[in-house]
């Protein structure tokens, strides 16, 4: 496992980690599908209703989640969808590991 570097992934790691550390993006997370496909898709009015939330704060929550680089979004299907960045995901939980030794 590469080492990391605290002077070029710690800000991002904590960036990340701070975008994680929220009960409701946390289920959001839950919800999205792993990857950009039309079946299971999932939209803002979707995540929203199985949140319980408005759309505009959905939209919030997922703006700070792919602002982190955890989700990523694509209009597709007539709507614009949201997956699990699965990389970025991967990196995250490396990163953690390594930390926490």
């Amino acid at each position: 496992m590469p080492s990391i570097d605290p002077n070029k992934d710690f800000p991002e790691l904590a960036k990340q980690l701070w975008a994680l550390g929220d009960p409701v993006r946390l289920q959001i997370l839950r919800i999205l599908p792993s990857g950009p496909t039309c079946h299971n898709a999932c939209n803002v009015s979707k995540i929203a209703e199985q949140i319980g939330l408005s759309q505009p704060a959905t939209s919030h929550h997922l703006r700070i989640l792919r602002q982190a680089g955890i989700i990523s979004n694509q209009k597709k299907c007539r709507d614009m969808i949201y997956w699990i960045n699965q990389e970025a995901a991967s990196a995250v939980n490396a990163q953690l590991r390594e930390v926490l030794g």
